[in-house]
């Protein structure tokens, strides 16, 4: 009958009751802990949540340079894994900032380790192929010292800079041709690739007839490889004697490129042994790739460039 059929109140509460109980076992990411597709990360396992209440993603506190000695957190490591998350309202000048305290944070570090005063170890940022918008959100974040491999590209950029950062210092770090060399003398503060007697006689046929005179790093071909610019190890000494007595106090130290395929460590402790039998106290070396090494070996300068703005389209 329709009476039979119907459920009492006790039977309709019953199976709501087990219907709550039977729910209560199902796995739940928010209340038990487990760990969820939405929140987790491949640099945090149990979801982002979970670290943020168990403390396991703080940092290990690193010496700054800027922080006179106190302990401060550092930035996360440029050799951990790109994050593909995207961040609409980030500006150019967020990850470029973001990029330049790492940087500090670990010259400062390897500084340190190597017994040394991180204010000793000078940042070039090497922009180029860059726009002049990524040179300018530097400037914005406190980095002045860059580093420009072409003469023409270095002229595009830094003049309009200049008027707006006065302080604003380029270095010309790349092969540089004997016909380019007045351009070189009236754009750049530094020549770091000073390599042979023809470029030494245009280099100075350019300061008279500009009446400036730039700061000027002899390059060494470290590797005596046969494609690369330098000069040879061989007449590294004869050279550097000889630029000394030319140019005087403009010139200031030695740099190099190590051989890519090879442990730069012998090259860097050479170059700066070097530096130091002739006197010279700059010694540029070390990249993106290596330039904790070349501190540790007793770099002066580091030339930075694709750690802080990005890898380099291919040409």
């Amino acid at each position: 009958s329709a009476a039979a059929s119907r459920a009492s109140p006790a039977t309709t509460s019953a199976s709501r009751r087990a219907r709550q109980i039977l729910a209560s076992f199902r796995p739940s990411a928010a209340r038990s802990g487990f760990p969820s597709w939405r929140n987790t990360t491949p640099a945090n396992p149990r979801g982002s949540r979970a670290a943020a209440g168990s403390g396991s993603g703080r940092r290990a506190l690193s010496v700054n340079s800027h922080s006179g000695g106190r302990p401060r957190i550092p930035r996360l490591d440029l050799t951990a894994r790109p994050q593909a998350t995207s961040f609409p309202s980030m500006t150019l000048s967020d990850p470029i900032a973001e990029n330049l305290r790492r940087i500090h944070d670990r010259i400062a570090a390897a500084a340190i380790a190597a017994n040394r005063r991180p204010e000793d170890v000078t940042l070039v940022a090497v922009s180029k192929t860059k726009p002049i918008e990524a040179v300018r959100a530097a400037l914005a974040a406190g980095q002045m010292i860059f580093g420009e491999n072409r003469v023409q590209e270095a002229e595009s950029k830094f003049p309009q800079l200049r008027a707006e950062y006065p302080d604003l210092r380029l270095h010309l770090i790349g092969g540089l041709q004997t016909n380019k060399a007045r351009d070189a003398v009236r754009l750049g503060d530094v020549i770091e690739s000073l390599d042979r007697p023809r470029l030494a006689d245009a280099i100075a046929a350019a300061i008279a007839k500009e009446g400036r005179t730039p700061t000027l790093l002899i390059e060494v071909n470290v590797g005596d490889e046969p494609r690369k610019a330098g000069v040879t190890r061989a007449d590294a000494d004869g050279f550097i004697d000889e630029c000394k007595s030319r140019f005087g106090a403009a010139l200031v130290g030695l740099m190099c490129v190590p051989p890519a395929d090879q442990d730069p460590r012998p090259h860097f402790t050479w170059l700066a042994d070097r530096a130091a039998k002739h006197g010279l106290p700059v010694v540029s070396m070390g990249m993106s790739a290596d330039f904790e090494i070349a501190i540790a070996c007793g770099a002066t300068w580091v030339r930075v460039g694709t750690a802080i703005f990005g890898v380099r389209p291919l040409v």
